[in-house]
């Protein structure tokens, strides 16, 4: 049996066909993953009851996947019922985090740096996690930057994009910021280091259009539709550091805590606009739907 060190919290993992308790010690020295940074995951959130837009993340996993050269070894459908297995393990007081992940085991045969497509691994974690929905945040520009698809696996929602997000939020925190607003390599907005991003202006809803350097998210765009559902003009554009610094409102989308408001952006305050609220409001009458269903 596999060492396990004490997790954070209530923590349970599902490999090899087994449940196991804690942090197992799943990856070795010479796992490909290990040096050569071979992962991918996704994150879900189950809370009330309800685990909103499970499916479209555990398409997004095997996504991911094969854009990393890895070889799928579960399909959506048994990850997601996977995952609601994993549900009854926890007491239903706290919302949980749930965590496909794929990793590479082994290099090719043909290179050590290239992955073994054969050698895909698969593990679903899930852990204890409690929400932080509309919790205020400030927000600083970062001078680092994301990077663009021609030098980095942006395809794919990978752990080695996410060492350069660290650094936007330490150094951000270094400063006094809760985030950091991160810029693309032509110096326009992308996103937030760890979410993405929406201004309002004169009662317009403005955020990033995908261009490849930003995970464009699962929880962004369920917002994007349910804004536009509720009357709002929301464009997918071009924005610039002066569009945020000048906007009436600032918030964030993610699936860990679904909108934040910004209020703080540099010196500037901001209250808590409207539009953050409407969204907020809006993401959980949809999400809740589903339980009144059921």
């Amino acid at each position: 049996m596999a060492v396990s060190t004490a997790p954070r919290s209530t923590t349970w993992t599902f490999v090899d066909g087994e449940w196991l308790e804690g942090n197992p010690a799943l990856i070795g020295p010479t796992s490909h993953a290990m040096w050569l940074g071979s992962t991918v995951f996704d994150g879900a959130r189950w809370f009330d009851g309800i685990a909103p837009d499970i499916d479209k993340h555990c398409q997004r996993v095997n996504r991911s996947a094969t854009n990393m050269g890895m070889l799928p070894v579960k399909t959506a459908e048994e990850i997601e019922a996977l995952a609601w297995e994993g549900v009854k393990k926890f007491d239903g007081k706290t919302a949980i985090y749930i965590k496909p992940m794929y990793w590479i085991e082994h290099g090719a045969s043909f290179s050590v740096v290239a992955p073994d497509a054969e050698s895909t691994r698969f593990a679903l974690c899930m852990f204890e996690a409690p929400m932080h929905t509309a919790k205020p945040s400030s927000l600083t520009v970062s001078p680092f930057r994301r990077p663009s698809p021609e030098v980095a696996m942006t395809a794919a929602k990978t752990g080695s994009l996410y060492p350069n997000s660290g650094r936007m939020i330490i150094e951000a925190h270094k400063r006094g910021f809760d985030n950091a607003l991160a810029r693309d390599m032509n110096g326009n907005v992308a996103e937030t280091a760890s979410s993405n991003i929406f201004i309002v202006k004169d009662g317009v809803v403005f955020t990033p259009a995908p261009n490849g350097t930003f995970l464009a998210g699962i929880t962004r765009a369920r917002v994007i539709g349910l804004l536009r559902d509720a009357g709002y003009d929301v464009r997918e554009t071009t924005v610039t550091v002066e569009d945020v610094a000048n906007a009436d409102e600032i918030f964030t989308s993610g699936n860990y805590s679904k909108i934040v408001p910004v209020t703080k952006f540099e010196e500037r305050n901001l209250q808590e606009g409207p539009v953050a609220k409407k969204a907020l409001e809006a993401y959980m009458d949809w999400a809740n739907a589903f339980k009144k269903a059921a």
